[in-house]
């Protein structure tokens, strides 16, 4: 199957087809899923020594690894001192260290591997109500006293107007360390990087079964990968491959438009310091400028595998809230992606077998933090399973229904989030 046609595929870099599994093979551990999650994991243990297998349903990068909003941020969804006060000291700290290692651990590997990804520093978190603004000063404080952390700049409503292009914001967070990039370059590149390191990966390859035993083995229609571990890095394209921990995640997909390549005039009014920004409204609006000036704005959300008759309308409708001067701006471009919610918005790690392990529920941001669980998996094969321990072990809350009430649930969600932005903006 192509990709979708986002900006990312017509921009993409070129990348080897790769065949599909068609025999019976054995390798040191077999990784499910051509995504962030998955390459990481496979590039990890192949530098190590690994003998490794990839599977991927489709091709590498066509799920929501390949397009994406392209934000690396910092930090996990939920605020730091909102953490403390769930999990106490210890384990929100160790939450941002996972959080802020995957950040570093992005830019690392672009840098290590010479992937051309576009990326450009900077990240701002818009507050759309005077309350946020006051958490986000309340956790950029807590993180620079107890932490050191000191790469936040506070900037209140007027700055962050002249910075975005749109006043209606009651001031930003914006950390300049943090970044963002073309994401299916990026999955590409981890791809590469992984096949140099030894990696077999094989894409049209869709697992059906997994098989649990002394030796696992993922099972496709045509081929079979009998390995001593299997790693699922799936995430919102998981399916029933797994029923048992399907429940964990809510996927839902969200709707990305890309422009026509602005003027002069329009591009320098908006994002001046060229930054990623998103916003706090429950509806989450994000957007970034690319090199060739245009503007790529997610907003909306619905049901996997039911698109919008017109995304692209549907996301200008979003777009004019901060944008209104774009209303008539082209539209070159709009695709749908899968995401996994979690309903505490942590991901979660965690054991189908003690030699099937799988990672999942990034809840948007997964840029980092999938990147990051693939080197937590990595370590936990290889012997190291402190942080893997520790992420498995934390509270989770299930979806009811083991994914057959996904349908009400969204529909519940999606009326929540516009019966919230109402109240709230």
């Amino acid at each position: 199957m192509s990709y979708p046609n986002s900006v990312y595929a017509a921009t993409a870099a070129p990348f080897l087809k790769r065949p599909s599994l068609a025999d019976e093979v054995s390798h040191d551990v077999c990784v499910v899923g051509g995504g962030f999650t998955g390459l990481s994991t496979a590039l990890h243990l192949a530098t190590r020594g690994y003998s490794v297998a990839l599977l991927e349903a489709e091709k590498v990068g066509w799920g929501a690894s390949g397009r994406n909003g392209g934000q690396l941020g910092v930090a996990q969804v939920d605020l730091q001192p909102d953490l403390m006060k769930l999990y106490g000291h210890d384990s929100a700290r160790k939450l941002w260290d996972i959080a802020d290692e995957a950040r570093i651990l992005v830019k690392n590997l672009i840098n290590d591997n010479g992937i051309d990804c576009d990326f450009r520093d900077g990240n701002l978190g818009c507050a759309v109500t005077q309350s946020d603004f006051d958490e986000f000063k309340v956790h950029a404080d807590f993180v620079e006293k107890n932490y050191n952390y000191q790469n936040y700049g506070v900037l209140e409503a007027s700055e962050l107007a002249d910075t975005v292009g749109y006043g209606g914001y009651c001031g930003g967070l914006l950390d300049m360390s943090a970044g963002h990039l073309h994401p299916l370059n990026y999955v590409l590149g981890l791809a590469r990087a992984a096949m140099e390191a030894g990696v077999a990966i094989y894409e049209n390859s869709r697992v059906q079964s997994i098989q649990k035993g002394d030796k696992a083995s993922a099972q496709t229609d045509k081929g079979n990968v009998i390995a001593d571990f299997v790693v699922l890095g799936c995430n919102g394209y998981l399916g029933r491959l797994a029923p048992k921990i399907s429940s964990e995640i809510l996927p839902a997909d969200n709707y990305q438009i890309a422009t026509a390549p602005l003027d002069q005039e329009t591009v320098h009014s908006i994002l001046t310091n060229n930054t990623a920004a998103w916003d706090t409204s429950k509806q989450v609006y994000y957007y970034r400028k690319t090199p060739d000036g245009r503007l790529i704005f997610g907003g909306g959300v619905g049901y996997p595998g039911h698109e919008p008759i017109d995304i692209a309308e549907q996301v200008r409708h979003h777009l004019c809230n901060i944008y209104p001067q774009l209303a008539s701006v082209q539209i070159d471009y709009a695709w749908t992606g899968t995401f996994a919610a979690t309903r505490n918005r942590l991901p979660c790690f965690g054991r189908l077998a003690p030699n099937v392990l799988y990672a999942h529920g990034y809840t948007g941001h997964g840029v980092g933090l999938a990147t990051m669980a693939g080197r937590i998996m990595a370590d936990c094969v290889a012997g190291t399973a402190e942080r893997f321990d520790f992420l498995s072990a934390m509270p989770r809350r299930r979806f009811p229904g083991d994914g057959r009430f996904n349908y009400p649930i969204l529909t519940l969600g999606f009326f929540y989030i516009w019966l919230m932005d109402k109240i709230r903006l």
